[in-house]
């Protein structure tokens, strides 16, 4: 049974989330308080976290990057604020997805099995041998889940590498923002394609010599991006 931490200060949206994860076989815990909650995710092993942005003590913001830095598991950040810049803000620091309120409890339940899917199925790949897709410098180890760049590691996030991974998988084709989304989140996305975007970017700070004329990773401007070869 998946065990989901969720940290958010509204009692009642916390206890709204708990009862219908819990009616989809979910084991919940819920933290009101920023600081507990952040202890709580570093000290102890949940298969999701479930973090409101606006929090007392330790915002939503600082909790994502301290859990990205020791954790893998996938986030999802959820907030009364709608600014682009905070959705921008949260998905570069490591978050997976970004929920605004008020929204409807099952959609909630629908990304959060989403992304357990998605990423028990990533990770439950390391029984076969090392499989590597090599690119211009760039070494991607599916197995291990590692990349180099000209020999030296680099750290990817979850959904990072997945990304990088599809499109390193398939060069030369040009793919939507929307079929990106579907692809790595498995969900439609619902107007909101800015994590795409967040997370391109990125991916361009580490692999390319230099965004602002990226070698790998294109933009073809209207239509979406593609893996250069």
């Amino acid at each position: 049974m998946n065990k989901i931490l969720i940290i958010e200060d509204e009692l009642a949206i916390a206890e709204l989330e708990k009862d219908y994860l819990e009616l989809s076989d979910f084991q919940v815990e819920v933290e009101t308080d920023g600081e507990t909650g952040a202890k709580k995710a570093l000290e102890n092993d949940y298969d999701m976290l479930i973090l409101d942005l606006l929090l007392p003590g330790v915002d939503g913001f600082d909790i994502c990057r301290k859990v990205r830095e020791k954790k893998d598991m996938p986030i999802i950040m959820v907030s009364s604020k709608n600014d682009d810049i905070d959705k921008i803000r949260g998905l570069g620091l490591g978050a997976d997805d970004y929920i605004t309120k008020p929204f409807s409890p099952s959609e909630l339940v629908a990304r959060v099995k989403a992304h357990l899917s998605r990423y028990s199925r990533l990770v439950g790949s390391n029984n076969n041998d090392n499989e590597c897709i090599e690119i211009r410098g760039i070494m991607i180890d599916k197995t291990a889940r590692r990349v180099f760049v000209d020999g030296q590691e680099k750290i990817f996030t979850t959904k990072e590498f997945d990304l990088l991974t599809f499109l390193a998988q398939n060069p030369n084709h040009v793919f939507t923002k929307e079929e990106l989304f579907q692809k790595i989140w498995g969900m439609e996305s619902v107007g909101d394609v800015a994590t795409v975007t967040v997370h391109i970017k990125k991916i361009r700070e580490k692999v390319e010599r230099d965004t602002s004329k990226p070698q790998y990773i294109e933009t073809i401007w209207g239509v979406g991006y593609r893996f250069k070869i």
